[in-house]
């Protein structure tokens, strides 16, 4: 029987209460971004979309500094990297359009638009949309100009050929660390007389001295384009396949992932093909036998207190999924990179 003391007290603070009207402080913080005048929200499929429902503003490449932003949210529809199905140039419009994500991380307790200043600030812009090359050219001016601002850029692909010029950007003072979740290791070398596809991004960042990789680590990685894999591990790369994660245990992946990138500045970088396509199907080079969705975010979250430096989710390609599951898991990702990044600028403040 129901202790009656219990009812009246529950009645008492809730009968009244509202939509807003909560005690908890983290609960709270989450929901003074969502109510107005405490019971009121705004819908979620109301105004135009942006990334993680956050700000839209452009403008700020304009401004000194970004005008002081802490993590910006960037587009890149570029798709000319691919070596099988095009379409990824639609992933950061389809992940936009997801329209529930957040404001409130239940496992990390963190809100993240609640402790940092985030904003979409659109695509960047190219100046061809039929040159590779110029594109890498113009991806790695852009950021170079937002991480020159000391601004967190998280990305939004695209095909996964646009890592490498953001790796340009943010290790062009000195080589950083990954934590690359994918179906595929890509560093393959030169295909068909270009070294900026989709196959190749780390080879050539490890080349280039932006990337160490004695400091990455590549998780999930399966199928028949193993061979092609050989500059992973002769370079230094660990290397964790898909069948070894339910092997190995969630709690080891991280801790082999946390012991490969130290203490040191990091970059995550999320292929969506990491999942196993019956999870995200949209995607231009799917692999059976990939991870589930909840195993990626349980590994995400495992890297709070990593010096995360920025990250990317790419190849949603939306046409190959009539769901959107696919681009819902890539803006759940984009989500938990923010959190990252933004528990990361908590904790520098604290220092």
């Amino acid at each position: 029987m129901m202790d009656q003391n219990k009812l009246e007290a529950l009645r008492a603070r809730y009968q009244g209460a509202t939509g807003g009207d909560i005690d908890d402080a983290d609960f709270r913080k989450a929901a003074s971004l969502q109510f107005s005048e405490s019971d009121r929200r705004k819908w979620p499929f109301a105004d135009p979309a942006t990334f993680l429902d956050a700000p839209f503003r452009p403008d700020v490449v304009e401004l000194p500094e970004f005008g002081g932003l802490d993590v910006a949210l960037i587009g890149v529809p570029m798709d000319l990297g691919v070596t099988n199905r095009a379409g990824a140039r639609l992933g950061p419009r389809a992940v936009r359009a997801i329209e529930r994500i957040g404001p409130y991380e239940h496992v990390l307790r963190m809100t993240p638009m609640a402790d940092a200043k985030v904003a979409d600030i659109g695509d960047v812009p190219f100046r061809s949309r039929f040159s590779l090359e110029s594109c890498h050219a113009d991806i790695e001016d852009f950021f170079r100009r937002v991480v020159g601002a000391g601004v967190i850029p998280l990305a939004v692909g695209g095909d996964h050929s646009i890592t490498r010029a953001i790796l340009a950007a943010v290790g062009k003072d000195r080589p950083v660390g990954m934590i690359h979740i994918d179906a595929h290791c890509d560093t393959g070398g030169i295909y068909e007389n270009s070294k900026f596809h989709h196959g190749g991004p780390f080879r050539q960042a490890v080349l280039e001295g932006t990337l160490d990789p004695e400091r990455v680590i590549q998780i999930g990685i399966r199928g028949g384009a193993e061979y092609l894999w050989e500059f992973s591990y002769v370079s230094g790369m660990t290397v964790i396949h898909a069948e070894e994660v339910p092997r190995m245990g969630i709690a080891a992946v991280v801790e082999k992932a946390r012991s490969v990138v130290g203490e040191g500045p990091t970059y995550v970088s999320f292929d969506i093909d990491s999942l196993d396509p019956g999870f995200a199907p949209g995607t231009g080079t799917p692999e059976v036998g990939g991870l589930q969705p909840r195993e990626v975010l349980e590994i995400l979250r495992g890297l709070v207190g990593i010096d995360i430096i920025g990250g990317d989710v790419v190849e949603v390609a939306p046409q190959y999924d009539a769901t959107s599951n696919t681009a819902q898991a890539g803006a759940q990702v984009l989500f938990e990179l923010l959190c990252l990044a933004t528990g990361n600028l908590v904790r520098r403040r604290k220092i």
